[in-house]
């Protein structure tokens, strides 16, 4: 057992270290490290994953196979993906049906000037977030953004960072903003309304919204000399409003599933995937596509990302089964002297550097369980580290041009228009914005939950 402990965390390691050094074929490595796992499982059952003393006692067949059905069944959270892939499908159609588009240039309608409305147009990108994947939300803020800093003759460089900073900000607000918001949720049982009230305090969402004022604060002073004058637009035509409805679906039926008390642990995933696939359905026959046209739709979903998560899922799982998280989250309450105040800054500073250098998905699974075990032996709430590495984890991603997959894309757009941008221009804005809206979220969370 003590051989194999170490055999899981070498094999954790390389992956991480290959994940980080080529981006671009991530979900190989991860697919590989999981595959090892599993077949160390089959070879040496009992010896990574505890199997029930029934198997155990049994032939060494049938404890191999139930190490198998294990790795796939219960180690791999498929109400997660179930979540992810649906509300990815929701969102594509969000965007098809045009609304956000007309939102945006409601809002540039109804501001006093155009200076404003570039913050409003912010704040609503992060706002549409908080339901949308960030790079969709940045994908379908751009050509606004591009349009109206256009008119302004102004450089859209500061506008683009803004998108993707103020999307990377929100995603941790609901369930299904982001990848680690549902697996902070799986992990520690929450509901979609648990994001907003739990135990009677105000949850993540309230405490997200402290970095989006204070976010909203940063970027007046880039942009309230934008504009004095309002700028007209032509509103854009909606092509309809039931991807919204859908929308408004998701969210409303996640709320009410948070109400119903069952053991069956796939409810909410089957919920989003269902309202998805009937949004498809309407896509196909409803705005009469062609089913070429529809397989499109799905076959641009980020894939990827679901692909990576299931590699992740069974290596952070075999190093839970290990003993390793619990014993690294033993060294760290060590390494704190017991003080809740220099856990709480090392679990949000750590969070923050490695986050805006390294994918926050693998990190935030792999330390979840690390923060709550560390604040359990301090005798203390969890969700105060929890929340800490959340905020810190996500919130990171926008101190560097690559910490996140929107800081990319909205690189990617500012160059095609002819203001490229390095790596010293990003941290201009990223590394004040991520230390001020960081902050206000931080002291929020300590108010609220030390």
């Amino acid at each position: 057992m003590l051989n194999l402990k170490w055999i899981i965390l070498a094999i954790a390691v390389l992956m991480y270290v290959f994940v980080i050094a080529f981006q671009s074929r991530k979900v190989l490595f991860t697919t590989a490290a999981a595959i090892l796992v599993i077949a160390l499982g089959f070879i040496f059952p009992n010896a990574i994953f505890a199997l029930p003393e029934a198997i155990t006692s049994s032939s060494s067949v049938q404890a191999r196979l139930y190490s198998l059905v294990h790795s796939f069944r219960d180690i791999i959270n498929w109400n997660v993906l179930m979540i992810y892939l649906g509300s990815m499908i929701i969102a594509a159609l969000f965007i098809y049906s045009k609304v956000p588009a007309r939102i945006a240039d409601s809002i540039i309608s109804h501001s006093k000037n155009t200076g404003l409305a570039i913050i409003a147009i912010l704040a609503m990108t992060g706002i549409i977030s908080i339901f949308v994947e960030n790079v969709a939300t940045v994908l379908v803020m751009a050509p606004i953004a591009l349009a109206l800093c256009k008119k302004l003759k102004m450089n859209p460089t500061m506008f683009m960072i803004g998108l993707a900073v103020m999307s990377n900000l929100e995603g941790t607000a609901t369930l299904v903003g982001d990848p680690p918001s549902m697996i902070f949720a799986s992990y520690a049982g929450y509901n979609f309304n648990d994001f907003f009230i739990h135990n009677g305090r105000l949850s993540i969402f309230f405490i997200v919204q402290t970095g989006l004022l204070a976010g909203c604060i940063f970027f007046y002073f880039f942009f309230a000399k934008a504009g004095k004058n309002k700028i007209q637009v032509d509103n854009e035509p909606v092509i309809s409003w039931f991807p919204f409805v859908l929308l408004l679906a998701m969210i409303m039926g996640l709320a009410a599933v948070s109400f119903i008390h069952t053991d069956f642990g796939y409810l909410s995933g089957l919920l989003v995937l269902g309202l998805g696939i009937i949004g498809l359905l309407w896509y196909l026959l409803c705005q009469k596509k062609t089913f070429k046209d529809t397989c499109t739709v799905v076959k641009e979903l980020d894939w990827e990302t679901i692909f990576f998560l299931i590699g992740i899922f069974v290596v952070i799982g075999a190093i839970e089964a290990a003993g390793l998280l619990n014993d690294l989250a033993l060294f760290l309450s060590r390494l704190t002297g017991g003080s809740k105040l220099l856990g709480f800054i090392i679990i949000l500073v750590v969070s923050i550097i490695i986050s805006g250098f390294v994918d926050n998905v693998p990190y935030i699974i792999t330390m979840l369980p690390v923060a709550d075990t560390m604040a359990k032996t301090m005798g203390m709430n969890g969700e105060l580290f929890m929340f800490a590495l959340l905020v810190g984890s996500c919130l990171g991603g926008n101190l560097t041009p690559f910490g996140a997959s929107a800081n990319v894309v909205a690189m990617g757009i500012v160059k095609k228009e002819g203001y490229p941008m390095n790596f010293g221009k990003w941290l201009k804005a990223g590394v004040p914005f991520t230390i001020l809206t960081t902050a206000a979220a931080a002291i929020v969370l300590w108010l609220l939950w030390a």
